[in-house]
């Protein structure tokens, strides 16, 4: 099973979102960097540019803390509010994590670690896409 210190550092970031309601699929390249915060939780700050299908570039950022306990990782939005959890290990299921009307499932991919793939699928009245971020160690592990 992974834990906190195998997730510090920085990581480069390959995401493609395809957008099955408006058709409007995506790239985002850029780096997620996870910083220690506190005796078990990480800072995971994502900064990249998103272009999409029709030429459009736009920067693009999130902000999340890991928490890391009883071999589970707790994801909040950065004001702290719940966002899901997962075990960090093999090829698993995060929990869902309902928005409204729509509706958010992920899978986890730590099998070809250090790196690691996300897949979040979104289905809803106002949103329908995949979308699979790739991570890999920018500095050697």
């Amino acid at each position: 099973m992974l834990r906190r210190e195998d997730f510090d550092g920085t990581w480069k970031l390959q995401r493609k979102i395809a957008d099955h309601l408006s058709g409007q699929d995506g790239q985002l390249v850029g780096e997620a960097v996870l910083t220690p915060s506190g005796e078990a939780g990480l800072i995971y700050d994502e900064t990249g540019t998103l272009v999409l299908a029709n030429g459009t570039q736009m920067a693009a950022t999130r902000r999340y803390h890991w928490g890391f306990a009883d071999g589970q990782v707790v994801v909040t939005f950065a004001d702290g509010l719940p966002f899901h959890q997962f075990t960090p290990f093999g090829h698993v299921a995060g929990t869902d994590h309902p928005c409204g009307d729509d509706f958010y499932t992920v899978q986890y991919d730590f099998t070809a670690w250090p790196k690691w793939r996300a897949v979040w699928t979104v289905k809803g009245p106002r949103k329908d896409y995949v979308s699979t971020s790739d991570y890999a160690p920018i500095a050697p592990r």
